[in-house]
């Protein structure tokens, strides 16, 4: 199937009556959502809408059998071992808050090291700074190149006999870079140290096996991978999770309740307290049996091809300056680049003109930018929903934004 014929399944990427439509580049920030995801949401409200877990009748059963076959949809998809190792948050971002505060603040003492990128994410950077900062611990930071790749001197320099855990970016969200997650994750074992990927720039555009990668966490959220918001996964080793308290404490995920104490439910229950997004988590699965009929592999192979045209595009233009690894194999779907004298928030707003949706700024990716010398770049994020159509309307764009900005300099 050719990526073109994609379109019919996304309402939002359809044409107008005048023949044209939307060229979303922004899939980095949120993925449009495909016919069967909608119906799947749809379906579930008027059919098995019931609070999962609570009752003894047929509708709740119904509504608890959606819920948990999401579940195994999301274990088959990242080559999970046990069901009790996915547990359902509304994004990463809570992911990442839950495994510092349950395992990061249990786990950390004094002295003990925290090892993450200059590039990661504020939302798997700014819990690391809090843990660290309330157990006297130190965080660590591996620096890029000028490719934006993390060289292996900072791995082996920076993950030392100190470091206890090291939470790393799989696709980094504002430079498309590809990172080494697996030998970082062996080499951070060699040492006795735990790893956290963020898997929200990848799980969503190529096969991702947590048994494969022997990651000790995965994260990543339902928005990014056709799925809907308010929805999102952390995975984790099973005698790791058994061995970290609740984050989330109420409903549902309590064994038994006294009145000075309480004992907590098996996993996954412990760690999703109160009433749960189980129509997100259907959207979640029918966006998995989406792409799993695709095959990740040929998601991968439309990106490259896509990322690799719109490269070879870019470098015909002397004023356009592009940030991020040169090499294909370590780029995921996602270009930042700038053009010279616009800055990326008028880029932004030109091409939205132009009907060519962009993102312009720093990407919640404050410490890396300042580390390169940059205020915000403008980032073209890729699915395989896009076309070679939509390159060149991005091309042409480009040129039209410098031609109208050359005329006041």
């Amino acid at each position: 199937m050719n990526n073109v014929d994609f379109l019919k399944d996304f309402p939002i990427l359809k044409a107008d009556e005048k023949g044209e439509r939307l060229v979303y580049l922004d899939s980095g920030a949120t993925t449009q959502k495909p016919i069967k995801v909608l119906d799947a949401i749809e379906n579930y409200y008027k059919l098995n809408n019931a609070n999962p877990h609570r009752g003894a009748y047929k509708l709740s059963i119904d509504a608890t059998q959606a819920y948990d076959d999401a579940r195994e949809k999301v274990i088959k998809f990242i080559d999970a071992e046990f069901s009790k190792e996915v547990i359902f948050t509304k994004n990463a971002t809570e992911g990442f808050n839950l495994i510092a505060s349950s395992y990061g603040m249990n786990n950390i003492d004094e002295g003990d090291e925290i090892v993450i990128s200059i590039a990661e994410h504020h939302s798997n950077l700014i819990p690391w700074q809090i843990v660290a900062s309330a157990k006297k611990a130190t965080l660590k930071y591996m620096y890029v190149n000028e490719n934006g790749e993390i060289p292996e001197e900072e791995i082996k320099t920076k993950i030392t006999e100190k470091t206890k855990i090291v939470s790393i970016t799989q696709v980094s969200n504002a430079l498309g870079t590809i990172n080494p997650v697996k030998e970082i994750i062996d080499f951070a074992h060699s040492k006795g140290a735990i790893v956290i990927v963020d898997g929200a720039q990848s799980v969503p555009h190529m096969k991702v096996s947590v048994r494969d990668l022997d990651s000790d966490f995965l994260v990543f959220s339902g928005h990014k991978l056709l799925g809907p918001m308010g929805i999102g996964v952390v995975y984790g080793k099973k005698e790791l999770l058994e061995n970290m308290p609740p984050y989330i404490v109420g409903g549902d995920m309590i064994e038994y309740v006294y009145e000075q104490e309480a004992t907590f439910a098996e996993l996954p229950s412990r760690f999703e307290g109160g009433t749960q997004n189980v129509e997100g988590a259907v959207g979640l699965g029918a966006a998995i049996d989406y792409l799993e009929n695709i095959g990740m592999e040929k998601i991968d192979e439309i990106e490259k091809e896509l990322i690799g045209y719109a490269l070879n595009e870019f470098e015909k233009l002397p004023y356009i300056k592009i940030y991020g690894p040169k090499d294909l194999n370590h780029r995921g779907g996602i270009i930042s680049f700038d053009i010279e004298g616009v800055h990326p928030h008028d880029v932004a707003s030109v091409f939205d003109s132009h009907k060519v949706a962009i993102r312009s700024g720093n990407h919640c990716a404050q410490p890396l930018m300042r580390y390169m010398g940059i205020n915000a770049t403008c980032r073209a994020s890729f699915y395989f929903y896009n076309t070679k159509e939509d390159v060149d309307k991005l091309i042409e764009a480009t040129k039209k934004t410098y031609e109208m900005f050359s005329k006041w300099r």
